[in-house]
């Protein structure tokens, strides 16, 4: 029995070190948290000191943008520009379509039918004299007087059936052939024009860019002469002109021409590059892409505005007894209709950039939208039991999944950019086909990239 005194239990030794190895763990969890605070912030005093030196890169994406998207109708202009002077093909398909419209023909038909009679007034006034005169001679005073008296009403008759004849005529597919070859004859006459050089079928008189119509009255004369009016067979070849527009300004026109003409491949080129840079220098680039496709869609929402504006101003400034309002505002419609286009086209694709950006992003929105399509594909999957039918090739495409993505946004990219003039129905089916495409290769690919799971027994 002495010899357990003075010894601890053991109960309380146990306890001893319980307390003790409890005090060392709460040591080492202090001294962790402390280190962990440190370390934060020096973490945090280097992120902010990351943010402060990359402050600069919103504004100067911000400026690369906003000069992007100010400098794209600028560039719409000038591809446009370049499209009708350099492409006769385009030029013709532009103007052609203007013989076909009722307010064109009623006044290319007056103007037409006022040479004719212009032409044909003294003859006919000759004409009837010297019958008058020779029924004198021949002692029948009577028939003289009454050629004499109905004059006017002869004359006036014969202009009746010139301005039907001219009508008909204007209105004919024979006149919409000769107005296609007068067009696609004028073409290098514009440019000569625009360039400063003048001459050719279209020229520039008394501050009006002016279409020669003489080839349009030889044809209108021998449709006359074919209908019975065989006195039009004496009307002379004349170089008659038909007003387009005005041109008060046409040195302003001719020297913007020339640097749009130079610029013309520059311009878009320009607009790619700060786009694409201000996305690239921007610290979050979905959100810069997001910005910057419906930046360039509000440029050609302005543009349209600019357009209508700029029409009531031209509608204001022809004078009627030039060119009727009918047939001015007909001109100008056909003349900008590939500008509207365009940026009808591009403003639909800005805003499909935007979307797509949109939907890729954290959003609440975003990942709803990815959820529910990525269930759709799903359940058609296990529906069809796709991957299990395409074998091989359900596998190669599931370990492709990203090149083949990648390879579908490439192919409907280059559809887009070599279709030459697209729609806005164009675009529209390129994205279904886009998104037929990248649901194909998500259906047959499978949900990883990895091969097709086993069918169960």
């Amino acid at each position: 029995m002495s010899s357990d005194i003075g010894e601890p239990p053991q109960g309380q030794e146990k306890i001893g070190e319980d307390e003790h190895s409890e005090l060392e763990r709460l040591r080492a969890e202090v001294s962790q948290l402390r280190s962990k605070d440190s370390a934060g912030g020096s973490q945090g005093a280097a992120r902010g000191a990351r943010a402060r030196r990359l402050s600069w890169r919103v504004p100067v994406a911000l400026l690369l943008i906003i000069f992007g998207c100010a400098i794209a109708p600028v560039a719409v202009i000038g591809v446009w520009t370049a499209n009708q002077v350099s492409n006769t093909d385009r030029y013709v398909a532009n103007f052609s379509p203007l013989i076909s419209e009722p307010a064109i023909q009623s006044a290319l038909s007056a103007r037409v039918t006022t040479e004719i009679q212009n032409l044909l007034d003294p003859r006919v006034k000759a004409a009837t004299s010297q019958a008058a005169a020779e029924l004198q001679k021949a002692n029948l005073p009577r028939l003289s007087g009454l050629i004499t008296t109905f004059s006017g009403q002869i004359s006036d008759g014969l202009n009746s059936a010139v301005a039907t004849g001219v009508s008909r005529a204007v209105a004919s597919p024979a006149m919409a052939t000769l107005w296609t070859q007068l067009l696609r004859l004028s073409h290098q006459a514009m440019v000569r024009v625009l360039s400063g050089q003048g001459g050719g079928a279209i020229s520039v008189v008394n501050d009006q860019v002016v279409l020669n119509i003489g080839p349009i009255i030889a044809k209108a004369r021998d449709y006359l002469v074919t209908h019975g009016v065989a006195i039009a067979a004496s009307i002379p070849t004349v170089n008659a002109t038909f007003p387009l527009f005005e041109a008060k300004n046409l040195s302003k026109a001719q020297q913007g021409y020339r640097l749009i003409n130079t610029l013309k491949w520059v311009l878009p080129l320009l607009v790619l590059v700060l786009l694409a840079a201000g996305v690239y220098i921007a610290r979050n680039h979905r959100r810069a892409l997001i910005g910057a496709a419906l930046g360039l869609s509000a440029s050609m929402l302005l543009l349209g505005i600019a357009l209508t504006i700029a029409r009531s101003i031209y509608l204001n400034s022809v004078p009627q007894s030039t060119l009727p309002s009918d047939a001015a505002a007909a001109l100008y419609d056909t003349l900008i209709r590939f500008i509207r286009q365009g940026l009808r086209v591009i403003l639909v694709v800005g805003l499909v950039i935007a979307a797509a950006a949109f939907f890729i992003g954290p959003s609440a929105a975003a990942v709803r939208s990815r959820r529910s399509v990525a269930s759709g594909i799903d359940w058609l999957r296990t529906r069809g039991e796709v991957s299990r039918r395409t074998g091989p090739v359900g596998e190669w495409t599931g370990a492709h999944k990203t090149i083949l993505r990648v390879a579908a946004v490439v192919l409907v990219g280059l559809i887009f950019v070599f279709w030459g003039q697209p729609s806005v129905a164009v675009v529209i089916w390129l994205v279904v086909l886009l998104l037929v495409l990248l649901g194909l290769i998500e259906l047959i690919g499978g949900r990883s990239g990895g091969p097709a799971p086993a069918a169960s027994p």
